[in-house]
């Protein structure tokens, strides 16, 4: 990534100057940032807006460390629990300083919790097209690379997608092996072996080493009704594993996956947003 960073002694920020493309244009993006007082994020957010003008670019999109593959989106709207594994954080000052130089909400998420009691009262209907199973715990690069090759296919489309190299990506994921738990991970693939769909599922360690709710993190599907699937069996471990809650993480408001969320009677309890700049010519 092309990078520099902006820092003070009370402030701090990134500028990606190869961020993905927002309208059909290049974008910068704005990483990295906080602030311990108003007027510090407002210095160094104006000292890298100011950059990335100077570098010819005219977008810019954040907070976003270079893509959607690195930590990006801040909380908008919470009920203030405590954030779970993996959350992104902000302060309120950090949004407020983004939004008074001028970024509005370009894309926005939730996060939303149920009893697991009340989820997996329905089993999807069966099908040949595909089989769920859970990961063995053995391989786990080449079980990455197969997610890797999936996750590429499965968000291509998807609004600020920026492709990624696969040994970028495994130095992402490899690194949160030992907090896996193999019981919380399935896979859809056909009769022939081929992976059409992943769900990683998490304890959520924020709660303490014996947390009482399990995280769905992150699952994406080429086949239809994999998704649905692959939640219903994520809910079923979590139940049988003893876990009070089911987390459904950091969804896109548009995608497939909240219709299923609300379907299970989640409630949204934190709201997200990606911000966007568009500088005068």
């Amino acid at each position: 990534m092309t990078n520099h960073a902006f820092r003070t002694d009370d402030a701090k920020i990134t500028v990606y100057l190869d961020g993905p493309a927002w309208d059909g244009m290049p974008a910068a993006t704005l990483g990295g940032f906080s602030c311990k007082t108003v007027e510090a994020g407002r210095d160094v957010l104006q000292q890298a807006i100011s950059f990335v003008r100077d570098n010819g670019m005219q977008q810019i999109i954040g907070p976003m460390d270079g893509d959607t593959w690195h930590s990006y989106r801040f909380v908008t709207q919470s009920d203030d629990s405590p954030p779970f594994l993996m959350e992104p954080k902000n302060t309120q000052d950090a949004l407020e300083v983004f939004k008074d130089s001028g970024f509005t909400e370009i894309s926005s998420y939730f996060s939303a919790r149920v009893p697991i009691e009340q989820t997996a009262q329905v089993a999807p209907p069966e099908t040949n097209e595909f089989a769920i199973e859970t990961w063995d715990g053995t391989n786990p690069e080449g079980l990455f690379e197969q997610v890797f090759d999936l996750s590429c296919q499965a968000f291509a489309q998807n609004a600020f997608y920026k492709p990624i190299t696969q040994e970028a990506f495994l130095a992402l994921y490899m690194p949160m092996v030992p907090l896996l738990k193999r019981e919380l991970i399935f896979f859809a693939r056909r009769p022939d072996g081929t992976l059409v769909g992943f769900l990683f599922g998490t304890p959520n360690y924020a709660e303490g080493p014996k947390p009482a709710s399990a995280i769905a993190k992150t699952y994406a599907s080429l086949a239809r009704g994999a998704g649905r699937q692959l939640l219903y069996s994520f809910h079923r471990a979590a139940q049988e594993q003893g876990y009070d809650t089911a987390i459904h993480a950091l969804m896109h408001d548009d995608n497939l996956s909240a219709l299923r969320s609300g379907a299970e009677g989640a409630e949204i309890f934190r709201r997200y947003g990606l911000f966007g700049l568009k500088l005068d010519g």
